[in-house]
């Protein structure tokens, strides 16, 4: 009596990887998410590796993350990936407070963000 599997969320020739929260804003981390969208996977980790750009360090774990779902999950060629998505979203907001001069304070806004990256596995022409 227990609950059906849930269905997958991506085709059979796709692997997923999450990043929940990922410390930054979604502006930024979609400067970097830019860089990799389309690209061979081995090309993308290798942009993201030296790229000068903070938040291309979680992006890239994300993705190798991805790759290894692709491998060891769903028995995918890692030779043949593409990043096929490379999505941004906002996740939390830390809301923090820092005191001023007479009496005052200032809101502080400490922002996560979420990145989802979807892996394809293409045949060679």
């Amino acid at each position: 009596m227990s609950k059906d599997k849930a269905p997958r969320r991506v085709a059979d020739n796709e692997a997923l990887a999450v990043g929940t929260t990922i410390r930054g804003s979604a502006q930024k981390l979609n400067l970097v998410a830019g860089l990799i969208r389309g690209k061979k996977a081995e090309e993308a980790m290798n942009i993201l590796a030296f790229s000068k750009r903070a938040m291309a360090v979680d992006a890239r774990k994300v993705l190798a993350s991805a790759i290894a779902n692709a491998e060891n999950n769903h028995n995918l060629d890692v030779d043949a990936l593409v990043v096929a998505e490379a999505s941004v979203g906002k996740s939390i907001t830390m809301k923090r407070f820092h005191t001023r001069g007479r009496g005052k304070s200032t809101r502080i806004l400490k922002p996560f963000s979420r990145l989802r990256i979807v892996v394809r596995e293409v045949e060679e022409a």
